[in-house]
């Protein structure tokens, strides 16, 4: 990623540019939870019914509710960093609340994404709320067992497939020593909501059909949603380093990635696809991104990732520190 000024390290120049558009409008966040929540409803509705004919005619509802669930999730994350609207109280409750139809536990999942967003890129602070990635050294220095588990972690069939699924399905309703109380309470809180709402559906259409819905638009939801984080932070042209080396503004231009998606899907993502403006400021709203893109020729200059590129970053696996670059198993072992 070649960068014109400003791009030296620790400039702060960065920063200046997203001043103006930290301040979140209440009227466009409530029209955004509007025209997610609403269709998202009114598609359950529709599978409800569509479930007594055949669950064929469910699955594509449920390919486009997920998509809802993506972009309910991204309203969900903006709730966590404060840039839904300009009360705690209010991004909270509302935050704790989606966290339910989005079966994540609020509290306890932005105290790790908050770590992440302290800690991405810098070598020395892996292992909280980031994939899990090791140094070509760090590899080729593990037991054979180590080697294996980490290779089956970052298979794709595995990380965007089942192990999506069982993130989303089962490892988000346990709490675990060194959770905080809050953390603890917002786990059970969100499993109370889960069963309550999956009570309500199958007291109208039946557990067996709720089932048939729900594990489809969670699967679909949880494969998109990883793989959006998954290419924010590995792809071709990201930069890491060591503690020392670490800077702010710095990592979010040249650590997180500019995902060019065409227009559907970024509406569906909420335009988490300006993740390096987001690194930059987590305070501004999802619907200001493209917005501070469009209006700073600074941000034009970052090589966008498309789509097709993106699957690029599926054969990366190991960080290789003296080439300075994401490589894959078989370039690891190369001269």
């Amino acid at each position: 990623m070649e960068l014109n000024p400003p791009s030296t390290p620790k400039d702060k120049t960065w920063l200046k540019l997203i001043v103006n558009y930290k301040t979140p409008s209440i009227k466009s966040s409530l029209w955004q939870l509007t025209n997610t929540l609403v269709p998202l409803v009114i598609l359950w509705v529709l599978m409800g019914f569509a479930i007594r004919i055949s669950w064929w005619l469910v699955l594509p509802l449920a390919i486009i509710a997920s998509g809802f669930t993506v972009r309910l999730f991204i309203i969900f994350h903006d709730c966590g960093h404060g840039s839904f609207s300009n009360s705690k109280l209010f991004n909270d409750a509302v935050g704790i609340i989606l966290g339910i139809f989005t079966f994540t536990p609020y509290y306890r999942w932005h105290h790790a994404h908050l770590i992440h967003h302290r800690t991405a890129g810098n070598l020395d602070k892996r292992g909280v709320g980031d994939v899990w990635t090791m140094t070509v050294e760090e590899y080729k220095s593990a037991s054979a067992g180590r080697r294996f588990v980490y290779r089956v972690y970052r298979n794709p069939f595995i990380m965007f497939g089942i192990g999506a699924l069982l993130m989303f399905l089962f490892v988000h309703r346990f709490a675990r020593p060194g959770f905080s109380r809050k953390e603890r309470m917002s786990v059970y809180f969100t499993n109370f909501g889960i069963a309550a709402i999956a009570f309500g559906v199958s007291l109208l259409i039946g557990f067996g059909p709720y089932l048939l819905i729900q594990i489809p638009v969670i699967y679909f939801a949880s494969a998109a949603g990883v793989y959006l984080f998954y290419v924010q932070h590995q792809f071709p042209d990201v930069q890491w380093c060591r503690d020392h080396e670490w800077d702010y503004s710095t990592v979010a231009i040249q650590g997180s990635s500019y995902l060019k998606l065409p227009r559907l899907l970024q509406w569906f993502s909420g335009n988490i696809g300006f993740h390096h403006i987001h690194h930059l400021s987590s305070k501004i709203p999802n619907y200001k991104l493209e917005k501070c893109h469009k209006e700073n020729e600074q941000f034009n200059q970052v090589k966008p990732v498309t789509l097709i590129s993106s699957f690029q970053a599926l054969r990366l696996h190991l960080w290789d520190e003296q080439r300075q670059k994401l490589v894959s198993y078989r370039k690891a072992f190369s001269v």
